[in-house]
């Protein structure tokens, strides 16, 4: 007995730590199947791309356009220098190219200085043209390069007005002969591009109208024609022919028009409410030109006038003619005549012999004086654009009114205030009534077309879609890294992991002091471990308290287990 129970206690007991005992994550990770490690090395191959991928959309920024509706010619050549510059850039349909948005006007500038985008005019030539003259030209080739080299200059100059986009000139030129009657007077046209939401006013159209007419010898500026990129012809030089009047009268008609329904709106609309008024003026204006001349002539005016002598001219004559000599021819007849006497008492005496007939003599005197007259000299110019007759129209609208009960109605604006607007109009118009104005103020409700709002669920709202449009790509990139984590790794880390510690009896190691070994048995059914926890405090009581009587029941079983 002595003997059996020493050698087991001679021999020492074998201590297995439960720790070092297991492989650690290493080992049990290489101990998975070939299956798991291939479904965790994608996974983390698919987390660290997404990842990259987030990093990268972030990284971005936002992109704003550098320029829109570029040729293929012009973004090719703007795409080439933005990849010498090492700029990132983006090229969407319409001819938009997109860089980051802090780089846009610096990007511009640097563009610019190097001629791009060239538009439309890249390939214009202008006078240096005429340097690349050859030997054997024509003098029909020279004086083509010469209205090549003239268009080209026109349509730089044109397109360096800032709502021009681009332009062409056509120059008809037409040979001219040694006969002046038949030669032709060259024309010229000039199609305009202009820039989106862009447009010309007539002092525009008019300058380039006189540039094209100035720089073409006896070119005759209403021989040039101005159109734009839709066709329309935007030099009108004529009347127009359903009003008569042409583009200058026409803007100004209308600017008078305006400027009255703006009176009358800035006038009522306080007093009405906003949304409660219509009018409209018509101006019937006068463009014709009439000129008179007329001359007056007066006497001086004033009480103290004296007349002044222009010219005065005085003129005497006197005419006498000597008697014919008459009678008998003779002696008697050369002699000349005796004054006649005749006898006082009347007593008749001898005859005489018949003399000569007395001479005829007249005189005349004559007596002109011209005096200065007033003349007046009057030239009458009628003016041009005078206002003949306004109508005005005026509609004001019913005003809502809620009673009590809080019903609300409608009702025509009364009589007595029609009246004062009616004042108020006439007399912010400069109503005159010789000419035959007119001003009508009526009242009557307005139709208002009731629009009923979409009613549009919620996954459709605009707002709704912009961000999701926003946010798709990053949260893809989310979703990736999230399938790859908890479908891919957490699996296998989880099957790597070790097992939780189970419950153990206590060894013989613990229960026995360690000055007193007890033997092992090799093959020895494991005890169970005990149920209720309330027993094995009290063995482990027992134990800690008599040691060597714990010691000797434990020997008495194995002895009897042994027997």
């Amino acid at each position: 007995m002595d003997n059996a129970l020493s050698a087991p206690a001679a021999a020492a007991p074998v201590m297995i730590s439960p720790v070092d005992a297991q492989p650690n994550f290493v080992q049990r990770l290489n101990g998975l199947p070939l299956r798991s490690k291939l479904t965790m090395g994608a996974g983390l191959l698919a987390l660290a791309g997404a990842v990259l991928a987030i990093t990268l959309w972030s990284s971005q920024g936002d992109y704003r356009p550098l320029f829109s509706g570029l040729s293929d010619k012009d973004g090719g050549a703007v795409i080439g220098q933005l990849a010498a510059m090492q700029v990132p850039y983006k090229h969407e349909a319409g001819g938009t190219i997109l860089v980051p948005a802090g780089q846009v006007y610096e990007l511009r500038m640097k563009l610019a200085a190097q001629g791009l985008p060239k538009g439309g005019t890249g390939n214009a030539v202008g006078f240096e043209l005429m340097d690349k003259s050859s030997i054997g030209q024509t003098q029909f080739n020279e004086r083509l390069n010469f209205q090549r080299a003239l268009e080209g200059e026109l349509t730089r100059t044109i397109t360096a007005m800032s709502d021009v986009a681009d332009a062409r000139v056509h120059l008809a030129m037409p040979q001219q002969n040694g006969f002046f009657r038949e030669q032709q007077k060259p024309s010229a046209s000039v199609m305009l591009t202009l820039r989106g939401g862009r447009t010309l006013d007539r002092s525009q159209i008019a300058g380039i109208v006189h540039l094209v007419s100035s720089s073409v010898p006896e070119l005759n500026p209403k021989a040039v024609s101005v159109l734009d990129q839709t066709g329309a012809l935007l030099s009108q030089t004529g009347a127009d022919p359903a009003t008569g009047l042409d583009g200058q009268q026409l803007q100004y008609k209308q600017q008078i028009e305006a400027g009255y329904n703006k009176r009358i709106f800035e006038l009522l609309e306080p007093v009405v409410g906003r949304d409660n008024l219509r009018a409209t003026v018509t101006a019937d204006v006068d463009f014709s030109q009439t000129e008179a001349t007329a001359e007056e002539y007066r006497p001086n005016q004033g009480p103290n006038a004296q007349a002044a002598v222009r010219s005065s001219q005085n003129s005497e004559s006197t005419n006498g003619n000597a008697a014919p000599p008459t009678g008998v021819p003779g002696a008697a007849t050369n002699q000349p005549p005796v004054p006649a006497t005749a006898p006082v008492n009347g007593a008749s005496a001898p005859l005489q012999a018949a003399q000569g007939g007395a001479g005829q003599t007249s005189n005349r005197k004559e007596q002109v004086t011209n005096y200065e007259v007033d003349k007046t000299v009057r030239v009458t110019r009628g003016s041009v654009g005078n206002v003949k007759r306004l109508n005005a129209a005026i509609v004001v609208n019913h005003r809502s009114v809620t009673d009590a009960k809080g019903k609300t109605t409608t009702q025509p604006v009364p009589a007595e205030e029609i009246t004062r607007l009616t004042d108020l109009v006439k007399e912010a118009m400069g109503f005159n009534a010789e000419r035959g104005d007119s001003v009508k103020v009526i009242s009557a409700p307005f139709v208002v077309d009731k629009t009923e709002p979409a009613d549009l669920p919620f996954y459709k709202q605009p707002w709704l879609i912009d961000i999701a449009r926003s946010a798709i790509v990053p949260l893809a990139f989310v979703a990736i890294a999230l399938i790859a984590v908890f479908g891919m790794i957490r699996p296998a880390i989880k099957a790597a992991a070790p097992l939780p510690p189970e419950d153990k009896p206590e060894t013989v190691d613990e229960v026995v002091d360690d000055t007193e070994l007890l033997p092992t048995a090799d093959g020895m059914p494991k005890l169970e471990a005990p149920v209720h926890s309330e027993k094995l405090d009290r063995a482990r009581s027992l134990a800690r308290d008599n040691p060597v009587a714990v010691a000797n029941i434990v020997r008495d079983w194995m002895a009897g287990q042994t027997a």
